[in-house]
């Protein structure tokens, strides 16, 4: 990772982590991933953008491996994703086969602009939902 996008990781990460996140989780309608935190074993809330194809939820993450919650997945891929307010179970799978920035064009506008314009490895994760 070149200095630039290290340093453009550190900041965007420190804003989400202590500004950003904190405020959107308590909005009721924000979609959120409920990953296990795979040193803590707590439950870790995100908020995201994504969107529900059928049984399947679809999220880019800006920072690919090094995302936190990509993290958990790797050690534990069982989730809950929160949508229009009603919790959802699932298994989550990376594909860092498929288009991200394609799949990008298919999620929501505004989210999918602040990916694209901050992050810097994008990957793609689909959620089987199970309920």
């Amino acid at each position: 990772m070149s200095r630039y996008n290290e340093l453009k990781f550190r900041a965007v990460t420190s804003l989400q982590r202590w500004v950003a996140n904190p405020l959107s989780r308590q909005l009721p309608f924000q979609t959120l991933l409920e990953t296990t935190g795979r040193k803590s074993g707590q439950p870790r809330r995100t908020p995201l953008g994504g969107s529900r194809v059928g049984d399947k939820f679809w999220i880019v993450s800006e920072y690919g491996e090094k995302s936190q919650y990509v993290r958990n997945i790797q050690a534990n891929p069982r989730v809950r994703v929160r949508i229009k307010g009603r919790w959802h179970h699932g298994t989550a799978h990376l594909l860092p086969e498929d288009d991200a920035r394609a799949r990008l064009r298919s999620l929501p506008r505004m989210n999918s602009a602040a990916v694209r314009a901050v992050g810097t490895n994008l990957l793609t994760v689909r959620v089987d939902l199970q309920d």
